[in-house]
């Protein structure tokens, strides 16, 4: 078996030291965590670790090879090469050079986005058996569903269903923020985190976000959907996931009702239990013409939104009230 053949390949979660270790993906928070996770683990095995870092777009032909070097005082060594996706040309021979004779005794970690840039040495180390830990983009609502549930998992606590998705549509896309946000009420709520725990911390935001406004709009209470939407405009809300919270919410009712009849398995469609539940209540709004003509009413408003039109928040607002308008009361 080759080194290729029986390199490791897994999530940012797994990540564990190794003498070339790439950490690849955009996603900031998680490309932190795998760093600081090989750091960890090799301090705990260890009991000391010198950690060396530098950029790999500011390198210097043999920075890499003088970094691997033992240090004065023999502690295992760690060196972190950031920007590997701006990498230099310095770099990218130092890269690939090293990968045919790596340091046993040294863990090299490459952090690098996943763009084009760079990729000779990321072919070079996957050649040379290089761990890859994967650090994907966290942006789908079911991708920051599934981010809040996994920190609550590892914290080996139990949160509710409807708390994850309180806190998803109060504190919003941002990774960093939701993790913070996960972090705190680990720290101060006892017991399982539910949906009024997060309302007591978060509940000004919860309000007037997108899926409060596309939970309303979905139901047909046009006028709750209105005042929400403009709240939010009004306190500098970006158009852009108003809308799509809306989208996600028909293409679910879409999804949902489609398979009406042919057994209903969340898993297969990609969808937690408690999303199939609701969306089979909300579907008692909704006739398939109707639901279609939603869709296309929505998919009008993104693209008025992302360029083709003038006003957007006039967009989003139009989209809201023909969204609720349509829904069946």
């Amino acid at each position: 078996m080759t080194a290729s053949e029986s390199r490791r390949v897994g999530s940012w979660v797994e990540a564990a030291p190794a003498p070339l270790v790439l950490v690849i993906g955009p996603e900031e928070l998680l490309s932190v965590r795998a760093v600081e996770a090989i750091v960890s683990a090799v301090r705990g095995a260890q009991g000391s670790v010198a950690v060396t870092a530098f950029s790999a777009a500011a390198s210097s032909r043999g920075d890499l090879r003088a970094a691997t070097s033992p240090s004065l005082f023999a502690e295992p060594g760690v060196v972190v090469v950031e920007e590997g996706e701006a990498m230099n040309d310095e770099f990218l021979k130092d890269a690939v050079d090293y990968a045919l004779s790596p340091d046993p005794d040294v863990v090299v970690i490459l952090r690098h986005s996943g763009a084009v840039r760079g990729k000779r040495a990321l072919e070079a180390w996957r050649a040379a058996g290089a761990s890859e830990f994967l650090c994907p983009a966290v942006k789908r609502d079911s991708e920051l569903v599934e981010f809040v549930e996994g920190e609550f998992t590892r914290a080996r606590r139990e949160v509710r269903p409807q708390a994850v998705r309180a806190l998803v549509d109060a504190v919003g896309g941002d990774v960093s923020e939701l993790a913070g946000a996960c972090r705190q009420l680990l720290d101060d709520v006892a017991g399982p985190v539910t949906e009024e725990a997060v309302s007591t911390y978060y509940g000004s935001r919860v309000n007037a976000t997108g899926f409060a406004v596309a939970d309303a709009a979905i139901v047909g209470r046009t006028e709750e959907a209105l005042t929400l939407v403009r709240h939010a405009l009004d306190t500098g809300t970006d158009p852009v996931p108003l809308v799509a919270a809306l989208a996600s919410k028909l293409r679910t009712l879409a999804t949902v009702g489609a398979a009406r009849g042919r057994g209903l398995d969340p898993k297969a469609m990609g969808l937690a239990p408690w999303q199939v539940d609701r969306a089979r209540r909300d579907l008692r709004h909704w006739e398939a013409d109707s639901l279609a003509r939603a869709i296309e009413s929505v998919a009008y408003a993104d693209a008025q939104i992302k360029g083709a039109g003038r006003d957007p928040q006039f967009a989003v607002e139009k989209a809201v009230r023909t969204v609720a308008s349509l829904a069946s009361h």
